[in-house]
């Protein structure tokens, strides 16, 4: 009996041929100094065992980088072998991958297992909640063996990477502006890291809800997460806009959904705001509104905050009328709670302008304003409708609405800076 050897048709050689050549293609433009550099900008790179890869130590225990991808956007991206062939030299069963991608995966198996989701849109911020989770889980990884690290990345390895990365410096112990400087100088070459103001403003809110015990051989912080606050929009309003009649806007929460990590936003509301014209009454005027009034540093704090009445004073209206005003009155206020999203749109569909994310837990005196410098994502359409002094403003009620003011809720809990 001799042994039988199966005949490659011709039909699976080419297929097996073309398989060879595309890796070898794909091997050949990853190598390719220019297109890498394009697409990394000024994000820091590595050059180890060969490769030369988008990511950067943070911390000789934190590592951010760039989506580990396979196929055709491992050309631009880091490719999945390359960075599993480094981590395996550079760090064997030491290391485990936090993936905060929404819009991506990968099998964990490529990573023997050890990866860990925390999915969130693109130039957008996760929950508190989330955030929380994150630190913890990263904590519990580098808290069990001194030679483990954390690779933590998205998309680009910047944005949502460094939001996270820098909650978890400041649990560590780091304030939030030293965090994000850390992270900056870091990851980036031009020393620009967490870039989106939304993402920064929530490393802020992150450092306030912590409390980091001090000493030498201290613990882990304590965390006291905000209860769920609802407040009443009222009015949007776009102070000094230029070039534009009018503007759209979409409000969304982000909803928690049972057994799932991501947290979709939902849309709450949507309209449009137009200019605001002299001598139009308005019978909804929002001139008189609920809210508390900061305490002076030498007052009694054992004693309950009152609220009090603030009226919106006519003397605004001149202001108003020497610049161009675009603002909604709401009907019927809008409750949201938690973290929000509010969109502008130059057409109700598509041609988004710009944005901003809050969480309403941090809202103080009934008002949140925005200038500039605020807003994400402001581009080349965004800045055209932007006056010198622009100003997006939201004007809420009471906390937790119908004038019951919750303790956990209160303006005063957070007394840091506004965001």
């Amino acid at each position: 009996m001799g042994l039988k050897f199966s005949k490659v048709g011709p039909g699976k050689a080419e297929s097996v041929s073309l398989l060879h050549v595309q890796h070898q293609f794909i091997n050949y433009l990853s190598r390719s100094f220019y297109i890498r550099n394009l697409v990394s900008k000024s994000r820091r790179r590595m050059l180890v065992g060969g490769y030369d890869l988008d990511m950067s130590y943070i911390t000789d225990r934190l590592l951010a980088m760039s989506f580990p991808a396979e196929r055709m956007r491992s050309m631009y991206r880091n490719p999945l072998w390359q960075v599993k062939s480094v981590l395996d030299m550079r760090h064997q069963g030491h290391y485990k991958v936090y993936n905060l991608c929404i819009e991506e995966a990968y099998d964990p198996l490529h990573f023997h297992g050890r990866v860990e989701r925390f999915p969130m849109d693109d130039n957008h911020v996760p929950p508190l909640e989330m955030i929380k989770r994150f630190c913890e889980s990263v904590d519990s990884w580098l808290s069990t063996d001194p030679k483990n690290i954390a690779v933590v990345h998205c998309m680009a390895g910047k944005g949502r990477t460094g939001l996270m990365v820098c909650a978890y410096l400041v649990y560590s112990g780091l304030s939030a502006e030293e965090a994000l400087q850390v992270y900056a100088h870091k990851r980036t070459t031009n020393n620009e890291g967490v870039s989106i103001p939304s993402q920064r403003r929530y490393v802020g809110y992150w450092e306030n809800v912590l409390s980091v015990p001090r000493g030498v051989d201290y613990g882990s912080p304590d965390v006291n997460l905000p209860s769920p606050c609802s407040r009443e929009l009222l009015r949007i309003r776009l102070y000094d806009t230029v070039n534009t009649s009018s503007v759209f806007f979409v409000v969304s929460e982000l909803l928690e959904v049972p057994g799932q990590q991501y947290y979709p936003p939902v849309e709450i509301f949507k309209s449009c705001c137009r200019k605001v014209k002299k001598g139009c009454p308005r019978p909804n005027s929002c001139r008189y509104y609920l809210s508390f009034v900061d305490q002076d540093e030498g007052a009694n704090q054992s004693e309950p905050l009152e609220p009090h009445l603030v009226v919106q004073m006519d003397t605004e209206n001149p202001v108003l009328y020497q610049k161009t005003c675009l603002d909604y009155y709401f009907e019927k206020p809008v409750k949201v709670t938690g973290d929000v999203r509010v969109i502008f749109y130059e057409k109700l569909i598509g041609g988004r302008l710009f944005y901003a994310c809050f969480n309403t837990a941090f809202i103080k005196n009934s008002l949140l304003q925005f200038s500039v410098r605020d807003m994400d994502k402001l581009g080349i359409k965004g800045k055209s409708i932007c006056g010198p002094a622009f100003c997006l403003e939201l004007l809420f009620g009471p906390a937790n609405s119908n004038h019951s003011f919750s303790s956990s809720c209160r303006d005063s809990d957070f007394s840091d800076d506004d965001y």
